[in-house]
């Protein structure tokens, strides 16, 4: 692996959808990640710096949304997110 897992995972991603799905009975976690990270990155990201054993790991890639900016229209950056599924004997992980 060439980039730290730091760089790979950049935040993890807190909103109403995501803190449901980290609550329920086979949580998983939503991270935002860098755009050229692969699945088995993620993994050892994760694994590395929670100290746990990850499951499975979902990608999908986020288009940036068109915004108006002043007279024109600009575009926000695309942005890739991860779900992050835990193995079944892992506790939960403490993001908050």
């Amino acid at each position: 692996m060439s980039k730290s897992p730091y760089e790979v995972i950049i935040r993890p991603i807190v909103t109403e959808d995501s803190t449901r799905r980290a609550e329920s009975g086979q949580p998983r976690y939503t991270f935002e990640v860098h755009p050229s990270a692969t699945k088995p990155e993620i993994r050892w990201a994760v694994e590395t710096i929670f100290k746990t054993k990850v499951a499975t790991v979902r990608t999908m890639v986020i288009k940036g949304k068109v915004k108006r900016v002043r007279f024109r229209a600009g575009r926000r950056p695309d942005r890739k997110k991860a779900i992050i599924a835990l193995a079944a004997d892992q506790k939960p992980l403490e993001l908050y």
